[in-house]
């Protein structure tokens, strides 16, 4: 690794393994730990180029990682080079003329929305980890609670610069709102989690900043009862978000945020946000909602205060649960109009298997997130059971025409189910696509694509 340390030239950026922190080894979980020889961190795309093409000519494995956020064992190394893109964050350019932003994949999301909404634009996708990098984002497409109107990260990447296994840079997409030109390379990486090349930059778009954002929770008697009325929402208005959750689940939130959820004799809620910069729009877009639900009790914050102690309520759910006890994190999609099936599955399977789960999600378009919790299990209990209720979840999921995930990725924690919901054909396929990129597998070669072999 002498000449990995003589590329880079800062011992601070290079780290040996006995040096290596534990929490590189992990990913967001930090319950599994992998090994590696070698910790670099790079500040520009000609270091990756140059670490990329050494490791590919040794053979050597490679993991790349931004914020180390990943929740399904994609930035779990095993051996080989951890690449950590982390110092690679910065704005490189605002162009307003073209509603785009070009970063560097080390840039915070928080960052990154902070700075355009100071020029009063706006970066549509919003992932529920905030400090997770750009970079992270697109490599696994991630989504969060404002895609039912905005869509997720693909809709938003114009440009990438990507780093292929032997140190080509490549430079895919423009800022071309329009481009028919060729294949469009961009989007293989675009949710590939590291398995085809290492991306060092993005060019993404932008939009207006809506001046007016609002937010109404609506209350009812049951889950069933919010579930039921996802689809009235949907016909009637096209929410910036749309997201359910049961009152005893929110309660778990109001602990960990010391904040209060309103109506709180309502057992279940849908908590719906609108945009945009029309007022009056917006209102007749409410009322029409109001009349279409019929006599439902519901609340409109007073204040930007009050609606964000809501959406924290909402967004501490995952987090409030790791404060009390381990769990697993489930992000399986279905149809939308499934959704009450298997909400209703997983109350089934809670009495059935004796394991607690608190379900909620992005209602609008039918990602369903679960936190099966482990409590007073031991270690050989909790392996086994979570086993039990991880096959039958993905197997309802797949007679329901759904899949194993909306977007925390597949990783190394979901490959068992990702063989089982993707046909024989498209994985091969996705294997040649990966040779193609990497014939020598040396990029997240842990995870679900395996280049060379079958």
């Amino acid at each position: 690794m002498k000449q990995i340390m003589e590329m880079i030239n800062d011992p601070q950026r290079v780290i040996t393994k006995s040096w290596i922190e534990s929490s590189y080894l992990s990913d967001g979980l930090k319950l599994e730990h992998g090994q590696a020889d070698l910790l670099v961190l790079p500040k520009t795309t000609q270091e990756v180029a140059k670490i990329m093409h050494y490791a590919n000519q040794n053979g050597i494995s490679v993991t790349p990682r931004g914020a180390g956020s990943n929740l399904v064992g994609s930035t779990i190394p095993n051996g080989g080079i951890i690449l950590d893109l982390s110092l690679m964050n910065n704005i490189i350019e605002l162009d307003k003329e073209t509603f785009t932003v070009t970063v560097q994949s080390g840039v915070f999301l928080s960052d990154l929305q902070q700075y355009v909404e100071q020029h009063h634009l706006f970066y549509p996708p919003d992932p529920g980890e905030k400090k997770s990098t750009i970079g992270g984002n697109v490599s696994t497409n991630a989504g969060g609670m404002r895609a039912v109107k905005y869509g997720v990260t693909r809709d938003y990447v114009q440009a990438l610069e990507v780093v292929l296994a032997d140190g080509t840079i490549l430079n895919i997409g423009s800022k071309n709102i329009k481009d028919n030109t060729g294949l469009s390379l961009k989007h293989l990486f675009i949710g590939s989690e590291g398995t085809l090349g290492v991306i060092t930059q993005c060019t993404l778009k932008l939009i207006a900043k809506p001046s007016i954002i609002e937010t109404m929770i609506v209350g009812f008697t049951s889950i069933e009862q919010a579930i039921a009325n996802i689809t009235k929402v949907l016909q009637t208005l096209t929410p910036t978000a749309l997201e359910f959750v049961e009152q005893k689940v929110a309660k778990w939130g109001e602990n960990y945020s010391g904040f209060e959820f309103p109506l709180p004799d309502s057992q279940a809620y849908l908590i719906i946000m609108l945009d945009g910069n029309d007022r009056n729009a917006i209102d007749k877009q409410r009322e029409q909602l109001l009349t279409t639900l019929g006599n439902v009790p519901y609340v409109i914050p007073k204040t930007p205060a009050e609606a964000a102690q809501i959406w924290a309520i909402r967004g501490s759910l995952v987090r409030a649960v790791e404060a009390v006890t381990q769990q697993d994190p489930i992000d399986i999609v279905v149809p939308i109009n499934r959704i009450a099936d298997f909400v209703n599955f997983t109350k089934q399977l809670e009495i059935e298997s004796g394991v607690r789960m608190l379900a909620f999600g992005h209602a609008g378009d039918g990602n369903v997130h679960l936190c099966i919790l482990r409590d007073e299990l031991d270690e050989a209990q909790w392996a086994i059971k979570l086993q039990q209720v991880h096959d039958a979840l993905y197997q309802k999921c797949h007679e329901l025409k759904g899949l194993p995930s909306a977007e925390h990725g597949i990783g190394t924690a979901k490959v068992k189910y990702f063989n089982a919901a993707i046909p024989l054909e498209n994985r091969l396929m996705m294997q040649k696509i990966k040779q193609s990129f990497d014939p020598n597998n040396i990029l997240n070669n842990q995870v679900y694509i395996k280049g060379n072999h079958h």
